[in-house]
């Protein structure tokens, strides 16, 4: 069975993520995503998200591309996840190109895949904040 990993906070789920998790999916035969907690999104990444972790991780669970998801809490716990969960495939969006390729030591293909260029989270709240 060939193991994929992917990261995220998943706040405000829109097409852009259920592409990337659908391509993520096609990498391998089970899908781990490791959702950011809410502390990590506070203190380290300064997001606030709409949605608490348990809401964004029912979310993410209620999608058929997803297998199992798992709490982020901190950046350097990916070399831990590899091995806990026996990981063959990384996988981010290509904003984070190159970032990540420590983790080919852990014997794991990285995959950055192209993002969704008309989407992102980002765009949707500024968006809504200028609506209002």
């Amino acid at each position: 069975m060939k193991r994929v990993i992917t990261y995220g906070t998943f706040d405000l789920l829109h097409y852009g993520h259920i592409r990337l998790l659908q391509r993520a999916r096609q990498l391998g035969d089970y899908l781990v995503v490791a959702l950011s907690t809410d502390r990590f999104n506070n203190e380290e990444k300064h997001k606030h998200c709409y949605f608490p972790y348990e809401q964004r991780k029912a979310l993410l669970e209620a999608i058929r591309y997803v297998d199992l998801v798992i709490p982020e809490d901190s950046w350097e716990q990916k070399r831990a996840d590899i091995r806990e969960y026996h990981i063959d495939t990384f996988v981010m969006g290509d904003d984070w190109r190159g970032k990540f390729d420590y983790l080919r030591e852990e014997g794991c293909e990285v995959v950055y895949l192209p993002r969704t260029p008309e989407i992102s989270t980002s765009e949707i709240k500024q968006d809504l904040h200028e609506d209002l």
